[in-house]
């Protein structure tokens, strides 16, 4: 999986990019290797937001993007809380699919051993 790591507003640090590296390697190993990952770390610079640190993620597999966005007064804990919820939707993107294709074996089957008259 590729993963790509931009600042709006704020920099990058090395850190950051170990941290959003290591969290997401759980999340790479359940999707393909084709899968692009994109996180935007954006900090809002209005002192009358206390959430300003906000973490975007954006995951492209082969027919489904999902997304994710948190708003935290730490980039550490909006990136963990983005991490959190695109490893549920991930999760429950691979139940989809797994039970999708049970479903299509089952009625494949079925045809097969139908006799035919």
């Amino acid at each position: 999986m590729r993963i790509e790591v931009k600042g709006r507003n704020t920099s990058v640090t090395p850190a950051q990019r170990e941290q959003i590296e290591r969290r997401f390697r759980r999340i790479a190993r359940q999707v393909s290797e084709l899968a692009e990952l994109d996180i935007e770390l954006i900090e809002e610079r209005n002192p009358s937001i206390p959430r300003a640190q906000i973490a975007e993620a954006t995951l492209y597999l082969k027919r489904a993007t999902l997304r994710a966005r948190a708003a935290s007064a730490d980039m550490g804990h909006a990136i963990r809380s983005v991490e959190a919820q695109l490893a549920k939707q991930v999760k429950r993107h691979r139940a989809q699919r797994r039970k999708r294709r049970q479903t299509r074996a089952a009625l494949l089957a079925a045809r097969r051993v139908q006799p035919q008259l």
